[in-house]
């Protein structure tokens, strides 16, 4: 059974462009790295001069969220964002019909 994770968080509108363009290096990077699938989402709304943004990660290893949480500060993403990172696992099932 394969786990995705989904991590979502405040970015000030002001500074979208900015952490857009690390974000997808940083994820560009992991991708590459680690053998995943990523996405990157933004709420198209804008709500208190904030996005809500959301990171999503496929088919993760174990220890992923370590490697995330590195990742993060080494691209200067934590600047950028406002407030808490939210992460959650989801792991894919199937049906049987």
């Amino acid at each position: 059974m394969s786990t995705d994770l989904y991590i979502y968080y405040r970015v000030a509108a002001a500074n979208a462009q900015q952490f857009d363009t690390a974000a997808a290096a940083m994820q560009a990077g992991l991708s590459l790295q680690h053998q995943i699938a990523t996405a990157l989402k933004r709420s198209p709304e804008i709500k208190d001069e904030h996005h809500t943004w959301m990171e999503v990660y496929s088919s993760v290893p174990p220890d992923f969220i370590e490697i995330i949480e590195q990742a993060v500060t080494r691209h200067g993403l934590t600047a950028l964002i406002d407030g808490p990172r939210h992460s959650e696992f989801f792991v894919n099932i199937s049906s049987c019909a």
